[in-house]
């Protein structure tokens, strides 16, 4: 599973935003590489995550656990994650499983 990750800095606040892109299958075979992905970012004070699911085809269960141990790693300091560019179906499984009400997707 390929995921790659970039850091932009915006000018206007000096926030920093950092886009986790994910592969074709976010699932348990994802877990090792996606944890390192936002676990190796070091200062993360005033970031967001976003997370882009462009060439995602296929979640499984697993990949909400690992979301939601995502945001648990930052819930004590300013970072947002956003879930962005996920196709209808990935929508409709945040929208059963309520993510929508934990993430800012879209």
């Amino acid at each position: 599973m390929a995921i790659n990750v970039s850091k932009q800095t915006s000018s206007d606040n000096g926030a920093q935003q950092v886009v986790i892109t994910l592969g074709e299958r976010f699932d348990f075979g994802s877990v090792d590489k996606f944890r390192e992905s936002y676990e190796g970012l070091g200062n993360v004070h005033r970031k967001t995550i976003v997370i882009d699911f462009i060439n995602t085809r296929y979640m499984d269960s697993s990949a909400l656990g690992m979301l939601i141990n995502a945001k648990s790693f930052f819930k004590d300091v300013d970072v947002k994650i956003k879930i962005v560019n996920a196709n209808e179906q990935i929508k409709k499984i945040f929208s059963i499983s309520r993510f929508d009400t934990k993430f800012d997707i879209s």
